[in-house]
């Protein structure tokens, strides 16, 4: 699943392909989605894409170096 494009897309579907990618799985020993986020809100860490001001993939790489 790739993200959408900020320039070729609208606000509802980056918010929607966000929601898809980070939902839990309930599996947490196999997923590591939860252990990735840390708590935190997947809306709220990938704000500045859904509303269109950074790329998906410098987020990610932000919030996986413990960065963000």
């Amino acid at each position: 699943m790739t993200p959408p494009d900020i320039n070729n897309s609208t606000r509802e579907e980056r918010s929607a392909y966000v929601t898809e990618a980070w939902k839990c799985l309930h599996d947490c020993e196999m997923c590591g989605k939860c252990r990735i986020l840390r708590g935190r809100e997947a809306e709220v860490l990938y704000a500045d894409y859904i509303d269109g001001h950074r790329p998906y993939m410098e987020i990610t790489f932000e919030i996986r170096n413990n960065n963000y």
